[in-house]
């Protein structure tokens, strides 16, 4: 048993939680272009290829128009964007409060898998594949790029990592593999700020860049399509200020990280 296997295996034996952490295979098989549904959807830019990628992971309510968006951004700015679907191949639609039942290891283990599928694809630039993601994605994106949490040995890190108003466990004194960006709003109840600050400020840096930006007022899900609402509980949406900075920000950190194809 390997030491993600033997994490998930420990959250389960102490919260009773079932976890569905098979990993996922990503192949011609289950890649699709965009909107097909497919376990990951492949949105390319037009042009000359090979382009740098980055991986989109989703929320706690799987894959929607807002991840779609955010893929498609991407490719406009010049990148390929693989959006993966870690729960539908698992069973799951959601796991909005009850995050566990796919835990962000788990998420962040299909990113590094996927990431292997690009490599293979001579239309990609193998060692500028960045991450991002989302709440429960944003979660795993600080999963994936600490030093001996998920990563193999014989798998690169990732080029950049940005992640959106993300869970923020302890980092547990492991070290950052990657040069990282965290936006998140200081109105945010679901996944407070004040877990974020402190998962800044334990983490090992390890020569890498951290940076985090907090958006005055913004709540969780403050670049989604919809307004304030109550959700699973909680009350999120959209801020327009935080709305119109987040893609400014995130534009400019993958562009230093990745290249700046456009």
């Amino acid at each position: 048993m390997d030491r993600l296997s033997r994490s998930i295996f420990a959250m389960a034996m102490l919260t009773g939680v079932a976890v569905r952490a098979e990993p996922l295979a990503f192949d011609e098989t289950t890649v699709g272009g965009p909107g097909s549904g497919a376990r990951a959807e492949l949105f390319m830019p037009t042009g000359a290829t090979p382009v740098a990628a980055v991986i989109v992971l989703h929320g706690c309510n799987g894959v929607g128009p807002h991840d779609r968006v955010w893929a498609a951004r991407l490719a406009e700015w010049g990148y390929a964007a693989l959006l993966v679907d870690s729960f539908r191949p698992r069973g799951f639609t959601e796991v909005c409060n009850r995050g566990r039942l796919v835990p962000p290891e788990a998420q962040a283990r299909d990113a590094f898998d996927a990431a292997l599928y690009l490599r293979a694809r001579p239309n990609i630039r193998a060692q500028r594949i960045g991450i991002i993601g989302f709440s429960h994605g944003g979660w795993a994106v600080l999963k994936a790029i600490l030093a001996g949490v998920v990563r193999r040995a014989d798998e690169p890190p990732f080029a950049a990592a940005v992640a959106f108003y993300p869970g923020c466990d302890p980092p547990g004194g492991a070290a950052l593999e990657t040069d990282t960006l965290i936006l998140i709003g200081d109105n945010d109840e679901w996944t407070p700020v004040a877990r974020c600050a402190r998962w800044r400020d334990q983490v090992a840096p390890n020569g890498h860049t951290l940076q985090m930006k907090v958006y005055p007022g913004a709540r969780l899900a403050f670049d989604a399509l919809a307004m304030p609402h109550f959700f699973a509980g909680h009350y999120i949406g959209r801020d327009p200020a935080a709305a119109e900075d987040a893609p400014i920000e995130t534009r400019a950190f993958l562009a230093a990280r990745l290249g700046a194809p456009r």
